[in-house]
């Protein structure tokens, strides 16, 4: 294609291939290899699939001193990610409980649109959440402190500014921490089936049978509202730096730059809320566990393993063709994946690698994953973030009856608990593609390599 800046890399199979090119996907990566300052390749994981200018599944960095910044290449639901609370229960001691479980998680973490959880916080609380992150939440009570230390960036990026935050954005972040939101955001129970390396699986405390906790959700209206802020601000950019874009929904701003570094600052602000959102619901999540099992969360060993995110834009410093290099990376619908030996990993799983948490799709398996150099040396320290969809929400509302899942759920012993059953359709495991495919290519890639892999057994969804 004329004018691209990058080559761009497919983390594919034949079959997968084929998936990714039903859609935008790959016109979507070629048109970001035209931007400017680009280092490195654009990239598309195997779970690629069509975005808002970007596609999902896709990865790109940009130079520190003269590169860009892209609100549409980080997405709407900015830090939207993966947290895996650990317990020391197994299937045989969940037994008959696992529907009171459900029940509690149910009512105790708030899903859908519009989802609300009153816990005494006003705008000052959120002010401080938006600039510090989620340790301001477990000075609070709700969490430990080992908690922060198990979460990228330890819950709070630097460089937050809420005065870069619209009133908008501000009235609609206000009510929902500790919420999961609607679409693909989910709280599941999950069982460890399959131990996949039995050394990694160790360092992370991970054995077979186990029961584990996922929670996929993210900054919510909050980082929604920002994200258009933005957006519609660099329109007015783009007018009078007479910028030429392939798609104007890859809109960006130079480094340097007032819209850059507000948008930036108010990023970071999202990024906050959502690691603290995550927090509040881990808290609720031990509640819930505690009042089933009237055992303390301590006592029943809910350690959280690790929390990441996978939308996102964040500087970085990198090999690039031999040579370090400063960048901003950016992540969209991609999940770092550090190598051992890293700083920046939590000291207790430097020696094997960063967890890399992969869900799958409702009632299929999930994996927990460990960086590679593979990831280090070609991906800018990335991996894949979950299956992927192959199927609109609109298709999957007129092909596929809510009926068809709740039936596939209750063969598979998988309890659920959803508010809409319209979701149980665009949520539905054939809207996606086969978590086990994804995983296999990014482990044949030497990106990163399967510690573990889970099957829910219960599915708690807005």
């Amino acid at each position: 294609m004329e004018g691209m800046n990058a080559d761009v890399v497919v983390y594919s199979n034949a079959s997968m291939l084929e998936k990714i090119k039903r859609d935008k996907t790959l016109q979507q990566a070629m048109n970001a290899a035209t931007l400017p300052e680009l280092v490195g390749n654009v990239m598309v994981m195997p779970d690629g699939h069509q975005g808002y200018g970007f596609p999902i599944g896709g990865v790109m960095a940009f130079d520190a001193e003269n590169g860009v910044v892209s609100p549409g290449s980080v997405g709407f639901d900015i830090n939207c990610g993966v947290r895996l609370i650990k317990t020391n229960l197994n299937a045989m001691d969940l037994g008959q409980k696992i529907g009171q479980l459900s029940d509690a998680l149910f009512r105790n973490v708030p899903s859908g649109v519009g989802s609300r959880l009153q816990i005494g916080l006003g705008e000052k609380d959120l002010e401080r959440i938006a600039e510090e992150g989620s340790p301001y939440i477990v000075g609070k009570g709700l969490g430990a402190g080992e908690d922060v230390g198990r979460t990228e960036e330890n819950g709070m990026m630097a460089g937050a500014d809420f005065s870069r935050v619209s009133r908008e954005a501000k009235a609609r972040g206000l009510h929902e921490l500790g919420t999961l939101g609607a679409g693909n955001h989910f709280l599941e129970v999950q069982r460890i089936d399959r131990i996949l390396d039995e050394q990694v699986a160790k360092a992370y405390g991970l054995e077979k049978d186990q029961i584990v906790v996922m929670v996929h959700t993210g900054s919510r209206g909050f980082g929604h509202q920002i994200c258009s802020d933005y957006l519609r601000r660099l329109v007015d950019y783009q007018r009078k730096h007479d910028i030429k874009l392939a798609d104007q929904e890859l809109s960006y701003a130079s480094i340097g730059s007032d819209e850059a570094e507000d948008y930036l600052a108010a990023m970071k602000c999202a990024v906050n809320y959502a690691f603290t959102n995550r927090q509040i619901i881990t808290n609720s999540i031990r509640r819930s566990f505690e009042e089933t099992f009237d055992k303390s969360s301590d006592a029943l060993g809910m350690d959280m393993l690790y929390d990441l995110s996978h939308n996102i834009v964040k500087l970085e410093e990198h090999l690039v063709y031999g040579k370090k290099r400063t960048v901003y990376v950016h992540r969209k619908g991609a999940t770092r994946a550090f190598a051992s030996g890293s700083e920046e990993i939590p000291r207790i799983y430097r020696k094997v690698g960063q967890p890399v948490l992969i869900p799958g799709s409702m009632g299929t398996a999930s994996y927990v994953l460990c960086g590679q150099e593979g990831a280090m040396n070609e991906t800018f320290g990335s991996a894949c973030h979950g299956a992927g969809r192959v199927m609109s929400r609109h298709q999957a509302l007129r092909e596929i009856p809510a009926s068809k899942t709740f039936d596939s759920l209750k063969s598979k012993g998988i309890e659920i608990r959803i508010r809409t059953r319209k979701l149980v359709s665009e949520e539905a495991e054939w809207t996606y593609k086969d978590v086990d495919d994804v995983v296999g290519i990014v482990e044949r890639c030497g990106i990163a390599k399967a510690v573990s892999r889970n099957v829910p057994v219960a599915v708690i969804k807005g």
